[in-house]
Order: C-alpha cells, then sequence, then structure tokens
C-alpha cells in the first residue's frame, strides 16, 4: 500500500522497526486504560504481532503506523480492521500519551475513513468505545461517526457508532 499523506501525518504498514514503538505504546497503562488489550509480555511478543499481522495480505487495509510527516516521528497507529466474527469494518487508533490533544487522532481516523470509502469501497465503517472513553468518542463523532448501538466491551458499557458511504 502506498503511505497515505495528509497535512501533518503519514499513515503506512507496520514495518518490523516498529516493535520497539508498538511495545513500548501497548505498556502505557493509561494508553491501554480503555482498550481492553493487555500490556505485551515482551519486545518479542510485538515483533511476533507485526510479523504475523495478515489484515494486509486478506483485507488490502489494515492498521497503519502513524508517523509525524515532517519529523518521522512514530506517534502510533490507527487505520481499519476487518473483524471475520462481526463481518464488518472498524477504525481505530492508539497514540502515546505525549501525542494526545493534538488532533492527531482525528486528522488520521478521517484519513483512513476516506481511504477505506475511496479505495476499498466500504459502505460502512464501525467504531468502538468505552462510554467511559469520552475523548476517543469525541474522535469519532469529529470524523462523522453517529451512535448505532450499545454493546459489552469486556464487561464495561461501550457504544458502536457508524459512518456510511455516501452515495
Amino acid at each position: 500500500m502506498e503511505p497515505i499523506i495528509t497535512q501533518r501525518l503519514i499513515l503506512r504498514e507496520w514495518i518490523q522497526e516498529d516493535a520497539q514503538q508498538l511495545y513500548a505504546l501497548n505498556n502505557d497503562v493509561e494508553v491501554l486504560k480503555y482498550t481492553g488489550d493487555l500490556p505485551f509480555a515482551n519486545l518479542e511478543a510485538a515483533e511476533t504481532l507485526i510479523r504475523q499481522y495478515d489484515q494486509y495480505r486478506k483485507c488490502g487495509y489494515g492498521r497503519w503506523a502513524v508517523l509525524d510527516r515532517n519529523t518521522g516521528d512514530f506517534l502510533g497507529w490507527c487505520g481499519l480492521k476487518y473483524s471475520t466474527d462481526k463481518h464488518e469494518t472498524d477504525v481505530g487508533f492508539r497514540f502515546h500519551k505525549k501525542h494526545w490533544n493534538k488532533g492527531y487522532a482525528t486528522e488520521a481516523t478521517m484519513a483512513s475513513i476516506k481511504q477505506g470509502f475511496q479505495k476499498y469501497e466500504l459502505q460502512k465503517i464501525v467504531g468502538r468505545a468505552m462510554n467511559a472513553n469520552l475523548a476517543s468518542i469525541n474522535v469519532l463523532k469529529k470524523c462523522g461517526l453517529q451512535f448505532e448501538r450499545p454493546f459489552d466491551f469486556n464487561g464495561q458499557a461501550g457504544s458502536v457508532y457508524a459512518i456510511h458511504q455516501k452515495i
């Protein structure tokens, strides 16, 4: 996949060199607070995730590394993920704390949605968030997703937001 370029960001497929950043990101308790995910056991677990990640091959899209366009710094990740059990594509994001509240999640999410609709011809994209995660819900709403239904997020109250392709 060609990288996605926005005003401030570059979104590209994960590479093995991203393992250290993904490991650090998934070992920050504040970053993981509303995700339901567990920290990586070690750096090798992050390397294995990247090596075994098959969304790009299966769908053409996936979660992408988000880099600062000017510095090349790894800010976090954002992108699309097809869920075979739910038969839907979701948009998700996760950023290092030092990059929160700068609009990066909104910019990357909007670019991901645009890519999903224009390049991959998706008809609908969802976003899931725990109801307590107001910052993520705010990002989803800014990107045009609207509340669709409640859902159980690992024992926590959550909501599914959705946006549909405009024909």
